[in-house]
């Protein structure tokens, strides 16, 4: 298979970038998106030119590191998929592949295809944690969880932080993220203690980093890679009016 690259570069956050046009050809079907760029790189690099800035880490659509733009999706075609579990079987042969970075003021481009999600940090410092000494680990079943809740909780934990949310959005929220961080923990009762203070620091540190708000589009939805629901976000909600009201 073959394909035509139109690729973002840019040196570094304050110079300008534009997109290149390359070339690659011989790519087997199975090969990855990501092995694809390690292909072209590999070439790059032999013709002394600079190498395109990629992340990744896992390669096994756990660390979320692997995110960028494919034709307009994050992490490309495909439900419930990161980046680095996209194979070049999914795109036609001799396809013309635009490749971009996340767009979103709250994650400024580093280098190339690299962003900083360092914001999607400090949310998570703010309050995104159980601080109370619970002492030793208990038991197996020694707090009780309602199955419902449990599984609820289970599908918020499982929010790998990639940013293809924010990314899809044409507001740029991170509800998703912030709703399913929150929601994780305010289903459980070792979040409860610290309820009403997380979900309005959260709130707060996400609305100073520069995210946009929720306009109910699911576009983030169908671009997160573990498919977290945007019940997450109407819970969000909620913990955050009832923590308002209790004050």
């Amino acid at each position: 298979m073959k394909f035509t690259l139109q690729i973002w570069r840019q040196a570094s956050a304050k110079a300008p970038g534009k997109l290149v046009s390359y070339q690659v050809d011989d790519i087997s079907a199975d090969t990855s998106f990501l092995e694809m760029l390690d292909i072209l790189n590999d070439t790059l690099e032999a013709k002394g030119e600079s190498p395109v800035a990629f992340d990744s880490d896992c390669r096994e659509g756990i660390c979320g590191t692997c995110s960028c733009m494919i034709d307009g999706q994050a992490h490309g075609p495909g439900k419930g998929t990161t980046t680095c579990q996209i194979y070049m079987r999914d795109f036609a042969d001799g396809a013309t592949l635009v490749i971009e970075p996340f767009r979103a003021k709250a994650f400024p481009i580093i280098k190339d295809l690299v962003v900083d999600r360092a914001a999607f940090d400090r949310i998570i410092a703010a309050g995104g944690y159980i601080s109370v000494n619970t002492g030793s680990a208990p038991d197996a079943h020694a707090l009780a969880v309602p199955r419902d809740d449990a599984e609820e909780a289970f599908s918020a934990a499982q929010c790998i932080g990639c940013g293809a949310c924010v990314a899809q959005c044409k507001n740029a929220s991170a509800m998703l993220f912030v709703g399913a961080k929150v929601s994780h923990l305010a289903l459980l009762p070792q979040g409860k203690p610290e309820r009403t203070k997380r979900v309005i620091d959260m709130v707060a540190k996400m609305d100073a980093e520069g995210f946009g708000n929720c306009t109910n589009e699911a576009e983030c939805e169908a671009a997160c890679p573990k498919q977290i629901s945007l019940t997450h976000i109407a819970r969000l909600n909620r913990e955050l009016l009832r923590a308002k009201i209790l004050g």
